[in-house]
């Protein structure tokens, strides 16, 4: 019971702050008079008319796997290169100056090169995600590495423990907390870079659905809707990253 009580006390005050926003939504647009801007109510006739026709989840979907594939790629390349770069001091000075140089360019600066490298199907969107996602995993993994405390260390090779061994028994459960970290912040931005990705690709996505809600005769309770659906399934992506962090072999980095 209290624990339900505890979950309620988290819950009600952003949904009343969201109630408070959606009525001041509503009532700006009202009282504004605007045919441009659409109401709460417009924007949700506009989503069931694309959930009926089955549109709307052929938009979700493309997008969730675009994200998945990128941001799956990135895990795979960015975990293993951060615990390299974490372990060698020669192979981090070597590629950190590499990395925090390509780091700061914003993915959206890559789209004339992935057009011409991919065209305009779903290789590009997802190369795009790759590149947002795979330098905040390797940057946070490799900073993981370095502040795993010496002692565990020493203590290993004081038990006659193998490199091997110790990589995968010590080093790999420290930095884990940290690499969660990387990928919680870099699937963030994945989602992030969705949209701008997909206003390049012909056919579907909910960057492609924005753009072509505008061109179809300016449907701006579409645009509208897209962009809180978005909000919505980034909320979750956080939600679920965050259930990760609260797994037994994970939270003893985060204290409570």
């Amino acid at each position: 019971m209290d624990k339900l009580q505890n979950k309620l006390h988290k819950i009600w005050p952003p949904l009343l702050l969201m109630a408070c926003l959606v009525g001041l939504w509503h009532y700006a647009v009202i009282t504004t008079e605007t045919v441009i801007f659409p109401t709460p109510q417009q924007v949700l006739d506009g989503t069931m008319e694309l959930a009926r026709d089955g549109t709307l989840w052929q938009h979700i979907g493309a997008s969730l796997k675009r994200v998945a594939t990128g941001f799956m790629l990135a895990v795979l390349v960015a975990v293993p290169l951060g615990l390299w770069m974490g372990r060698v001091g020669a192979v981090y000075d070597t590629l950190n100056p590499v990395f925090q140089i390509l780091r700061p360019i914003s993915p959206i600066a890559w789209i004339p090169l992935a057009i011409l490298w991919f065209g305009v199907g779903d290789v590009s969107p997802v190369f795009l995600i790759f590149l947002s996602a795979v330098f905040p995993i390797i940057v946070q993994t490799a900073h993981g590495v370095h502040t795993i405390e010496k002692r565990y260390l020493d203590a290993a090779v004081n038990f006659g423990v193998s490199r091997r061994k110790m990589f995968r028994q010590v080093v790999v459960p420290a930095v884990l907390p940290d690499i969660l970290v990387g990928m919680r912040i870099s699937l963030g931005v994945a989602w992030l870079v969705v949209v701008a990705a997909e206003m390049i690709v012909r056919s579907s996505g909910l960057g492609f659905m924005i753009i072509d809600a505008r061109n179809a005769g300016n449907r701006y309770d579409l645009v509208i809707a897209a962009m809180v659906i978005i909000g919505i399934i980034g909320l979750l992506l956080d939600v679920g990253m965050r259930r990760l962090e609260g797994l037994n072999s994970v939270r003893w980095r985060y204290g409570r």
